[in-house]
C-alpha cells in the first residue's frame, strides 16, 4: 500500500528536529528546550520541544509530527481528484522562533511530507523571515544560502519557489507583506523521491545556515522600550495570517491535530494598535516602505 519507506523520512525529520533545537540552544544561555513525547490512540504522535521566557528567545519551538488519517481534506491536496478522501500519512518537522530582541528577526521553518493510501505523495514546505529592525546585510545573507540551496538542483527554482513565498506568505486583508520572505514550496514529487528527499534535506540544513548567523549578529544589540512596543504590535501580524491563512495550521485544525503543538507557533506577548501608522522616515516606516515590498534581492 505505501510503497516509500515512511521511516527513513520520519527518522531524518527528528534527525533534524534534534539539530535545530541544539543549533538554537547555543544561542540561549537561560533555558534549555523542555520536550515532550505525545500519542494519540496509538495513531498519531509526536515530540514537542519549546523554550519559553528565555534571554534570547522569548518563545521558540521545534515539532515534529506524524499523523495517520481516514480522509485527505482539499486544503492539503494538490489537483488530483483520485487523492481527495483517502486514508493517508502525514508527517513534518515545524519550527517558530519569537526572540526576545526586536533586533532579531522571527523566523519560521517547515518540511513536511504526504503519501496516500493509493500511492500519491509529495513535499512541501520552506522558510521565511519577518524582521523588526531589518538590516539589509541580513535579508541578503537569507537570500542568497536560499539562492545557494536552490542552484544545486535546478537554476530558476530559487526564483520559483522566492515568489511562490513573496504570494503565500502575504496578509491579504492588510495588504501587506509577513516579512522579507524565502522560499515556499508545495505538491514537490516530479524529480523523483530519491532526488526530492535530497532537496528536502537540504531545505533542513540550509535553514540553521541562514539563521543562525543573524541571531549571533543581532542578539546583543541595545534597545528601547518603544522598539519592543512595535515588535509586539508586528506580532500582530503574525497571529492574524497564522490563524487566517497558514495552511499548516488550518489542516491541523481540520485533522483534529493536537492544539499545544499546533498553536505552539504563537507569541507569548502581543499587541494591537488601533489605526497605527509608523511616523514617516522613522525607521519603523522603512520596515513598510522598504522591506515588505517583494524584492529580487538577489
Amino acid at each position: 500500500m505505501y510503497k516509500i519507506n515512511i521511516n527513513e523520512i520520519t527518522n531524518y525529520f527528528i534527525q533534524l528536529q534534534t539539530r535545530i533545537s541544539i543549533s538554537l540552544e547555543k544561542e540561549e544561555v537561560k533555558k534549555k528546550f523542555t520536550k515532550e513525547i505525545w500519542n494519540r490512540r496509538n495513531v498519531s504522535y509526536g515530540i514537542t520541544r519549546i523554550i519559553e521566557n528565555g534571554l534570547v528567545f522569548e518563545k521558540a519551538g521545534v515539532n515534529f509530527s506524524f499523523i495517520k488519517g481516514k480522509k485527505l481534506f482539499k486544503s492539503a491536496l494538490p489537483n488530483n481528484k483520485n487523492t481527495e478522501g483517502k486514508p493517508f500519512i502525514a508527517t513534518g518537522v515545524s519550527s517558530v522562533i519569537h526572540p526576545n530582541n526586536p533586533y532579531v528577526p522571527t523566523a519560521h521553518f517547515n518540511i513536511r511530507f504526504f503519501i496516500s493510501e493509493n500511492g500519491d505523495w509529495w513535499f512541501g514546505g520552506g522558510f521565511d523571515l519577518t524582521p523588526y529592525y531589518p538590516f539589509k546585510k541580513d535579508c541578503l545573507h537569507w537570500h542568497k544560502t536560499s539562492k545557494n540551496l536552490c542552484d544545486k538542483y535546478k537554476e530558476n527554482i530559487y526564483l520559483n519557489y522566492k515568489n511562490w513565498a513573496d504570494k503565500y506568505f502575504y496578509i491579504d486583508h492588510r495588504k501587506e507583506s509577513r516579512g522579507i520572505g524565502g522560499i515556499f514550496f508545495d505538491y514537490l514529487n516530479k524529480w523523483g523521491f530519491k532526488k526530492t528527499f535530497s532537496f528536502i534535506k537540504d531545505v533542513g540544513n540550509s535553514f540553521i545556515l541562514s539563521y543562525i548567523p543573524i541571531i549571533k549578529n543581532r542578539k546583543c544589540n541595545v534597545f528601547t522600550k518603544k522598539e519592543k512596543m512595535f515588535q509586539l504590535y508586528r506580532r500582530g501580524r503574525y497571529v492574524e495570517f497564522n490563524l487566517i491563512y497558514d495552511r499548516g495550521t488550518l489542516f491541523g485544525l481540520q485533522s483534529r491535530g493536537r492544539i499545544e503543538s499546533i498553536l505552539m507557533s504563537l507569541p507569548p506577548k502581543v499587541i494591537w494598535h488601533y489605526n497605527y501608522h509608523p511616523n514617516k522616515n522613522h525607521k519603523e516606516d522603512k520596515l513598510y516602505s522598504f522591506y515588505l515590498k517583494p524584492k529580487n534581492w538577489i
